[in-house]
């Protein structure tokens, strides 16, 4: 077993940990986090996608115990008690989601794509969205609440100068 700390969440973890655990069974199975989901195990789905230190991770293609001492945010970690991140709300206004099942790492992946920064336009959008498939075709909708996020994040930048 190897001891490593996380703090996912905001929340300091002291864990150990056999050495091939992936971050995405660290979560949902010995923490409860399910809002992160399992898809295809193998990186080309992006229903995993967490933030690590800020950037848009595929968790299950990362073993827990390589990211010791990171933080880790999940779709759980991203609403302030009951207010929603600015994405979450959007995505239900926007109904940006029909199963659900890739919802939480659809919205990782865009909160980590705002946040990049890369992402202006909506071809940009959909380009930085590629790596997170939605088989029920809501990529439109998800445009369109990744998009309407950076307006109005745009449009208080500018209020405030």
């Amino acid at each position: 077993m190897v001891p490593i700390v996380l703090t996912i969440n905001g929340v300091r973890h002291e864990l150990s940990l056999a050495p091939w655990v992936t971050l995405l069974d660290l979560l949902r199975e010995r923490l409860g986090l399910t809002g992160t989901k399992k898809g295809c195990d193998q990186g080309q789905c992006g229903a995993c996608t967490v933030l690590i230190d800020g950037r848009r991770v595929n968790a299950c293609l990362v073993l827990a115990v390589a990211r010791d001492g990171a933080d880790i945010t999940t779709v759980e970690g991203l609403a302030t008690g009951d207010e929603l991140h600015p994405l979450q709300a959007a995505f239900i206004e926007h109904d940006a989601f029909q199963c659900g099942y890739c919802t939480p790492g659809q919205i990782c992946s865009g909160v980590g794509l705002m946040q990049e920064g890369h992402a202006h336009t909506r071809e940009e959008i959909r380009e930085q969205m590629s790596g997170n498939i939605c088989r029920c075709g809501a990529y439109t909708n998800i445009a369109d609440a990744i998009e309407d996020v950076i307006a109005r994040q745009s449009a208080s930048r500018e209020a405030a100068e």
